[in-house]
């Protein structure tokens, strides 16, 4: 039995959206911009992914702008608000456990003269909305914070944030990393008072390579690529239509039946982080409550193991984990939110990221479980040794 928990590193292409695709690379296969009928074609697919994912956050289709992932994304709007609003100010607010793609291009902007307020996190990773308003100044001109932590699931309160930003700061533009949330939570960027918003397809059941980035009517847009003038003169390059049209369908299928698919992932967390609970030397991180937990991410540090050792063990079962950001995996010194809510290093060496999707079942939880509690006590006397 081969047994996936992965998935907020990247999931499987939906079979309805690899179909999509592969019609669309080997019969509709124009490019957008070309003026005959095969062209016009493509461009319908593009136009129907843009219309999939508007109804998804209740927004426009003139809001959306298609990216080759949640890295360029969140690039995007960070770069851009500095870009664009460098007269107002070059202060910049967010979060020490935000993934590398918004920490680097931070530093990056760092080095180019502009201030970054690095905002803690309490135990079970949430920043405090009042930490968020005690550090907004009269040159803020963003505040970017994510909706769910990657790597131990923990939901932020963007919300509240957005809200409170709106009616005491509105000036100020507030950008969310929804990769790990998107599809997962309903969400409205109008409501909640979002300006720019990332999102990968492959997170949900879509292609890698493809990805999108919302963007509020009041925002003052500049190009990142330039080229040929696609999707209005502000990304341009040749349309990734397979892309674009499978992410499109991954967004409708992500949210059809969308509180089904989370109670039964719900259900098989709470499985999990019950039995490893029990099992000796372990800790849960983050938030265990459901509505502060997201439904997919389960955090668990193992005492005297490295990760890497377990990962492998597991492997060998056939049983495919994470020990931490895939993202950040191979570079440890990004990796910043085991520190940043006050776990001991000696813990932060062995935790493993478990992470589940729609597919994941009862028996591949429980199978998980009694690999995990079998050779741990096993990797535990080889390392003593």
């Amino acid at each position: 039995m081969e047994i996936y928990l992965d998935n907020a590193a990247t999931t499987r292409t939906d079979p309805a959206v690899a179909d999509l695709m592969v019609q669309i690379m080997t019969r509709d296969y124009g490019n957008a911009a070309s003026l005959h009928r095969k062209g016009v074609e493509a461009e319908r697919f593009s136009l129907k992914a843009r219309e999939q994912i508007a109804r998804t956050l209740k927004c426009e289709p003139k809001n959306i702008y298609f990216t080759s992932g949640g890295t360029e994304s969140n690039n995007w709007a960070i770069i851009n608000a500095a870009g664009s609003y460098v007269r107002s100010g070059k202060h910049l607010i967010t979060t020490l456990v935000e993934h590398a793609s918004v920490k680097n291009v931070m530093e990056a902007l760092k080095e180019q003269g502009f201030e970054i307020t690095y905002l803690p996190v309490d135990e079970y990773g949430r920043v405090s909305v009042e930490e968020v308003r005690k550090a907004v100044r009269p040159d803020t001109i963003l505040v970017s914070v994510m909706a769910v932590n990657n790597e131990i699931g923990t939901r932020e309160p963007v919300e509240e944030i957005g809200a409170m930003l709106s009616r005491e700061f509105p000036q100020v533009l507030f950008h969310v990393d929804a990769i790990q949330a998107y599809g997962k939570y309903r969400m409205n960027p109008k409501r909640d008072h979002i300006d720019l918003l990332s999102v990968s397809a492959h997170k949900i059941h879509g292609p890698k390579g493809a990805g999108f980035l919302y963007v509020s009517d009041r925002v003052k847009l500049r190009p990142l690529i330039y080229g040929g003038g696609q999707q209005k003169g502000m990304r341009s390059g040749t349309e990734n239509i397979p892309g674009e049209a499978g992410l499109g369908l991954a967004a409708e299928l992500a949210y059809r039946n969308l509180d089904e698919k989370n109670e039964g992932m719900y259900r098989l967390k709470d499985r999990l982080r019950e039995a490893l609970e029990k099992t000796e030397g372990t800790r849960i991180n983050g938030c265990t409550a459901r509505e502060d937990s997201a439904p997919h991410i389960l955090s668990c540090s193992f005492d005297k193991i490295r990760s890497e050792v377990l990962l492998h063990a597991l492997e060998d079962r056939g049983i495919y984990v994470s020990s931490g950001s895939a993202c950040s995996s191979s570079h440890p010194s990004l990796i910043n939110t085991l520190s940043g809510i006050g776990l001991p290093p000696e813990m932060q060496d062995g935790t493993i990221r478990f992470s589940l999707s729609k597919d994941t079942t009862e028996e591949e939880i429980d199978e998980t479980v009694k690999a995990v509690q079998e050779v741990l006590p096993y990797l535990r006397r080889f390392i003593r040794k």
